[in-house]
């Protein structure tokens, strides 16, 4: 009969097996996909440390996951939502301080043996083993995500990390959030051998045995200098806050142990920090400081620092706001996109795309690279069907610079990818993503086209961003297999999918739509049919605000500037040049028509279109631009705005509020009318499609934080002096009246 204290080892899924005078800890929380760290694990691997120690037999320890492809995924969110006050949450990190200490200067070699995902607290935990080995498949990834929760490492990682590889290369990744493949976890120092997934338990009993005999001796040093100004780009929230700390802040790494040079240090990094977060994310600078207190003080108040930082982040609104988002995206991850859950998607085994240019030649790479199937595009001439391939050729070579991919393998993943200007190779796809110009002709023309060409059971997905699939459909003899799949560029780093379907849509081809954008590392939302949908619906009012702030006679600096200090990436001038003046131009009418004169785009850009500018493409918009990096303003594009030279000072708060409420009061239309099925598919899709701010949690969780009552007092007003354009959302009226918020049930 089991004792209690086997009950409870069992209950939180470890489990004690000795091998050849190793013992083996595994961790395989029962009925979780994942293994997460908690309290009660914690005390649990404690426990079974000290039955190893007493064991004369054990000469040392081995700790694995009994999971598929995880290790330890971070600690348990949902615990942490369970706590009430500052102090308590205080008191959980210095319980896993308390234990990890306990691990660290266990009287036996612990080895940590890696496979699968190892974040936040996981990485924690192994940081407090003796020696550290990590498979070399995809699936294995460390880092320390905290930040992106609003959090910073609680279980010791904000002293550890810095002591094993380094100030410069910890704060490059806990204040990014980012997580680090196997290789580049070697070359920083974080573990100490990258091994194939069918050795790692053998060598870690192998190398295990050797440190216990002594035979296998660990010397570390700093290594994460030259490994940091390697990391590559991260989309998500990790990529908010890449390149927070420039490399030259740390070209003398030595100065980390000079008590002046580091005050320098810390003192110019807090101002880089603070110039990309604005001040609006305090986790990051909460880490900042913590770190600094162990360098300086050591680790005992350093882990002191920690402690209470922790506790207090747990219970901030911009940790509250990103923490939904962490819940929202996961729980959008497990579901098929239909009301149906029984729904089960078809196997894509190859994609077509039609259209090479920049749009077509993203889905391509995503398709082709992350998806990984066999990709066939489509263009009317030899030079589109090449910039397809040199698009994909492109992106590939930044990862083989970025080392994330050999030469090889690069060359392997573009074989999977073809491109020709007839449809021969189309037979056998089983979804064709159309990204050809914006014409609704033109598209019933290629539907006709393609579905000429292919199976009875193909997908055709339009990646338009304004036509209504509805009328798309009217062009087919397979209506029910027409759906939108509207991307982001550029394609490749945007995160966001937004598929839409029309009232004819199979529920089969949506869930097959969303396991495909599952599959090519996208957050999908699924909406309803209608002019825009949704994020092109709500990016129309915002960016006719911003114009409409132009031809009052608005700073072009200034009006971005108020958007960038709300909490946007980039402000709507710069998006515009972004987007393309011309792209913008074309969809307004077409919002227009649908929405009627609160929708229509002021005359005021039409003089910058006419006179060629139309944006980065061709050097030249609202500002200009050199080998495609944006410079100052071009002082001449005043001249084709209505006050000419002469500008306004107008109040930055006011603009930031005039342009981001568009956005809001539009996003609860779309919810009121039914095109989101639900806030927070309006939220996700804000954040991580247009950029809205994620310490605000998208444009519901900030109507529920303003109030609602509050928000329509706002909109009024801005009615009363602007007009119709600000006419408050039927739903929020409803709202109010009703004393709700947005997110309640």
């Amino acid at each position: 009969m089991a004792t209690k204290q086997e009950a409870v080892e069992a209950k939180q899924g470890l489990s004690y097996d000795v091998t050849n005078g190793v013992a083996v800890i595994t961790v395989d929380q029962p009925g979780a996909p994942v293994n997460t760290l908690s309290p009660e694990v914690g005390t649990a691997f404690t426990t079974l440390l000290q039955q190893a120690e007493r064991d004369p037999e054990v000469k040392a320890v081995v700790f694995i996951s009994g999971k598929k492809d995880n290790f330890v995924a971070g600690a348990n969110i949902d615990f942490l939502q369970t706590l009430k006050t500052p102090a308590e949450v205080e008191a959980i990190s210095r319980g896993a301080h308390e234990q990890f200490d306990r691990l660290e200067s266990f009287s036996k070699p612990v080895v940590a043996a890696i496979h699968g995902a190892c974040l936040g607290g996981g990485l924690e935990w192994v940081l407090a083993c003796h020696y550290r080995i990590v498979t070399d498949s995809p699936k294995s990834v460390v880092g320390l995500p905290e930040t992106q929760l609003g959090l910073i490492p609680g279980a010791g990682g904000t002293q550890r990390l810095p002591a094993l590889i380094g100030a410069q290369a910890a704060l490059d990744l806990i204040l990014t959030g980012k997580n680090v493949k196997p290789s580049k976890a070697k070359k920083l120092g974080i573990v100490d051998e990258v091994v194939p997934v069918p050795m790692l338990k053998d060598l870690a009993l192998k190398r295990a045995a050797e440190l216990a005999a002594g035979t296998l001796k660990v010397e570390r040093a700093h290594q994460g200098f030259k490994a940091v100004a390697q990391s590559g780009k991260k989309k998500g929230l990790a990529g908010l806050f890449q390149g927070l700390l420039s490399k030259d802040l740390w070209a003398e790494a030595a100065l980390e142990d000079n008590p002046v040079g580091r005050k320098v240090l810390f003192d110019q990094a807090k101002k880089a920090l603070l110039k990309k977060t604005r001040g609006k994310y305090p986790a990051q600078e909460k880490a900042l400081q913590v770190i600094r207190v162990g360098l300086e003080s050591g680790r005992k108040a350093g882990l002191e620092a920690e402690a209470k930082a922790f506790g207090e982040l747990v219970f901030t609104d911009v940790s509250k706001r990103l923490v939904e988002i962490f819940f929202a995206t996961t729980a959008l991850k497990k579901e098929n996109g239909t009301a149906n859950a029984s729904v089960k998607p078809r196997e894509v085994k190859k994609v077509g795309v039609l259209g090479g240019g920049l749009m077509g030649g993203g889905i391509a790479y995503v398709a082709g690279v992350l998806q990984g199937v066999p990709v066939r595009v489509k263009d009317r001439d030899d030079a589109g069907a090449g910039r397809a391939l040199k698009q994909v050729q492109t992106v590939l070579d930044e990862r083989v610079k970025r080392r994330s991919l050999t030469h090889r393998e690069a060359n392997a993943k573009l074989s999977n990818i073809t491109a020709a200007t007839d449809y021969s190779g189309f037979k056998s796809v089983d979804l064709v993503i159309e990204a050809v110009f914006e014409d609704l002709k033109l598209k019933h023309q290629v539907i006709a086209e393609v579905e000429a060409v292919t199976g009875p059971d193909t997908i055709f997905a339009s990646n338009t961003s304004s036509l209504p699939i509805g009328e798309l459909a009217k062009g087919s003899k397979r209506p029910s297999q027409v759906i939108g799949m509207h991307y982001f560029s550029p394609v490749h780093k945007m995160p966001l999918l937004e598929i839409i379907t029309h009232p004819g849509t199979a529920e089969w081809v949506t869930a097959t739509c969303v396991d495909v954008g599952k599959k090519q590392g996208k957050t999908v939302i699924v909406v309803n049919d209608g002019p825009g949908f949704y994020t092109s619906r709500i990016l129309a009012p915002y960016m006719n605000e911003a114009a409409y702030l132009l031809a009052e006679g608005a700073d072009i600096v200034q009006l971005d500037k108020a958007l960038v200090d709300f909490g946007f990436p980039v402000g709507p001038i710069t998006l515009l040049d972004e987007v393309g003046i011309d792209v913008a131009q074309k969809v307004g009418p077409i919002m227009e028509a649908a929405f009627g004169k609160r929708m229509a785009a002021p005359k005021a850009l039409e003089g910058v279109v006419s006179d060629g500018r139309l944006g980065r493409k061709t050097n030249k918009g609202f500002y200009l631009y050199e080998n495609g990096k944006k410079k100052e303003v071009d002082p001449q594009v005043y001249l084709l705005l209505p006050h000419g030279k002469d500008r306004k000072s107008l109040d930055a708060s006011e603009m930031a509020e005039r342009v981001a409420l568009q956005m809001v009061n539009e996003a609860i239309r779309c919810l009121g009318e039914g095109i989101l099925r639900s806030p927070r598919d309006g939220d996700v899709g804000a954040i991580f499609g247009l950029g809205f701010p994620p310490f605000l949690g998208g444009p519901f969780r900030y109507a529920d934080a303003l109030g609602p009552a509050n928000l329509l007092r706002k909109l009024e007003h801005y009615q009363d002096k602007y007009g119709e354009r600000f006419t408050p959302a039927p739903l929020l009226v409803e709202k109010v009246r009703a004393n709700k918020g947005f997110h309640e049930a």
